[in-house]
C-alpha cells in the first residue's frame, strides 16, 4: 500500500445537479467524515461494515448544512486502494463548495487533478494503461471510443503486454544465467529459439501499432472535408448531417465563402466535419482565398466527401476535384436525384475508382448508404470489443515502437551471429519500453525471475 495523507475533491461537475458527490480518500478519510456526519441511527462510520450506504445529514459545529447519503469503502476494496467515503449531497455548487471547505477544515487535503486515479495506480489497483482509460472514458465522444475505454480499462492492453514482458523476461534470465553457469546452462542452439519467439512478440506489437490509427479515429473523431463545386449542395448535406441549419443555404452559387466545422456522430462514429467553399475558377478575391483553403483542408482529410450536381454535366472543375482525391479515402455523393439526372454514376467511374452513392440532400435520401459506408471504409464492416484492442493512447504507441525498433535488433543480432549478452541488451530494452505502458518496475521483476526459475546460488 503506498501510504499518504487524506485527500478530498468534489468528483461530479461544478454546476446545478439533482446529486453532487464530496469524495474522500485516505487514511483519515472515515475519521474526518465522522466529524462532519450525523447518522440518523446516531452510530458513527467508523463503526459501519465496508461497502454500506447511510442517511444523514452534514453538519458544521451546530449547524445543519444538508442532507445526505454516505457510501463507506475501506481499503483495499476500493478505487483508490484507500478509505474512502463519498458524501452523496444535493447538487447546488454552493452546498457542495461548502461541504468540501468543511471537510478540508477538519483534516483532508485539496486532491490534485487526477490524484485519485494516480492513488488507484501507485497502489497497485490499476496499472497506468487502465489509469490512462479512466480519462479516455470520461471524454469518450461516441459509442466506439467508450466500448475501446471501457475494454482497456478492464485490462485489455495489460493482458497482451504482460503477456510479452513475461516471456522476454524469461529469456533475458535464460541469457543471463548461461552466461553465468555455462557449465550447466547451454546456449547451443538457443538463438533459433529466441528468433522465432521475436518474430511472435514482433507480429503481436505490430498488430496493436497498426490498431492505433483506428484508436485515434475512435477517441478523435474523422477528419471528414466536404469539397465539391459551387451550388452542388454541400452546405444542404451538412445541415442534414448535423440534423440542424447550421450553414446558410441559397441558390447563389459561392454562397459558402470560408470554412465552417462541426462535430457530429454517424452510426456512432465521430466525424470532425468540415464544409468547405465551391471549387472553381474564380476571379473573386475572397472565393479565391476559400477555394485555397478547401483544397488545404482536403489535404489533410482523413476522408473526404465529394458532393456532385446530378441536374448538370461534368466540367474542368469536376475534374480537377476528381485528380485532387484520386489516392485518398473518398466518397462520392451523387446529389439533388430528385431532379433529373443528367450526370450518372457511370460518368463518374469513368474517372473515380471510388465509391459512388445516389443521394438527395433536399429529400434527406441516400443518407443511410454514406452512413455504412464510412463505417465500412474505416472500420473493415464491423469492430469486436471482445477480441481486438485498439491502442487509442500516442504514449503507448510511441513505446510500443521503441519496443519494436529494439526486438529488430535482436533479430539483427541473431542474423549476425553476435554473442547472446548483446540480446540482452536489446530485450531488455524492449523489456523496459513495453513497462513503460503499464507502469510496472524492471530491477525486481528480473530479480524475481531469476531466483524463481533458476535458483541461482542455491
Amino acid at each position: 500500500m503506498f501510504h499518504t495523507d487524506t485527500i478530498a475533491a468534489i468528483s461530479t461537475g461544478m454546476t446545478s445537479s439533482g446529486i453532487g458527490i464530496i469524495r474522500i480518500s485516505g487514511p483519515e478519510a472515515i475519521a474526518i467524515a465522522d466529524k462532519v456526519y450525523d447518522s440518523r441511527s446516531g452510530k458513527k462510520l467508523e463503526d459501519m461494515l465496508t461497502h454500506t450506504i447511510h442517511y444523514g445529514f452534514i453538519r458544521d459545529g451546530k449547524e445543519f448544512i444538508d442532507e445526505v447519503l454516505v457510501m463507506l469503502m475501506r481499503g483495499p476494496r476500493s478505487f483508490t486502494a484507500e478509505d474512502t467515503v463519498e458524501i452523496n449531497c444535493h447538487g447546488g455548487v454552493y452546498a457542495m463548495n461548502r461541504i468540501l471547505e468543511l471537510v478540508i477544515r477538519n483534516g483532508a487535503r485539496p486532491a490534485q487533478p487526477g490524484e485519485f486515479t494516480k492513488r488507484a495506480f501507485l497502489n497497485g489497483r490499476i496499472d497506468l494503461s487502465q489509469a490512462e482509460a479512466v480519462i479516455d472514458v470520461i471524454n469518450a465522444k461516441n459509442e466506439y471510443a467508450l466500448k475501446s475505454s471501457v475494454s482497456q480499462l478492464k485490462g485489455s492492453v495489460l493482458k497482451v503486454i504482460k503477456n510479452i514482458r513475461e516471456k522476454i523476461i524469461y529469456h533475458i534470465a535464460y541469457i543471463e544465467s548461461a552466461l553465468d553457469d555455462p557449465e550447466h546452462i547451454s546456449l547451443e542452439g538457443y538463438p533459433e529459439q529466441l528468433e522465432e519467439q521475436v518474430d511472435q512478440w514482433k507480429k503481436k506489437i505490430h498488430t496493436l501499432i497498426a490498431s492505433a490509427e483506428n484508436g485515434k479515429r475512435m477517441k478523435e473523431g474523422i477528419k471528414t472535408v466536404i469539397v465539391g463545386k459551387p451550388n452542388a449542395g454541400k452546405s444542404s448535406l451538412l445541415n442534414v448531417l448535423l440534423g440542424e441549419e447550421r450553414a446558410i443555404v441559397t441558390d447563389i452559387a459561392g454562397t459558402t465563402r470560408d470554412v465552417l466545422e462541426e462535430q457530429m456522430s454517424l452510426s456512432g462514429i465521430s466525424l470532425n466535419i468540415i464544409d468547405t467553399a465551391g471549387i472553381r475558377s474564380t476571379e473573386d478575391v475572397v472565393e479565391k482565398i476559400g477555394v485555397k483553403k478547401a483544397k488545404t483542408y482536403a489535404q489533410d482529410a482523413d476522408l473526404i466527401i465529394y458532393v456532385v450536381d446530378s441536374s448538370t454535366g461534368l466540367d474542368e472543375n469536376d475534374e480537377e476535384i476528381m485528380e485532387m482525391i484520386r489516392g485518398r479515402k473518398a466518397i462520392v455523393l451523387l446529389n439533388k436525384m430528385d431532379l433529373d439526372c443528367v450526370t450518372t454514376e457511370e460518368d463518374i467511374k469513368k474517372y473515380l475508382n471510388k465509391p459512388v452513392i445516389p443521394v438527395s440532400a433536399k429529400e434527406e435520401q441516400g443518407i443511410d448508404r454514406l452512413e455504412q459506408t464510412v463505417k465500412d471504409m474505416f472500420y473493415e464492416g464491423s469492430i469486436s470489443f471482445n477480441d481486438e484492442i485498439y491502442i487509442t493512447n500516442m504514449r503507448q504507441k510511441a513505446a510500443l515502437k521503441e519496443a519494436l525498433d529494439s526486438l529488430e535488433q535482436v533479430s539483427v543480432s541473431i542474423q549476425n551471429q553476435m554473442p547472446e549478452d548483446f540480446f540482452s541488451i536489446d530485450l531488455m530494452n524492449a523489456y523496459e519500453e513495453l513497462g513503460s505502458i503499464t507502469g510496472e518496475s524492471v530491477g525486481e521483476d528480473l530479480v524475481n525471475e531469476i531466483f524463481s526459475k533458476f535458483c541461482m546460488g542455491k
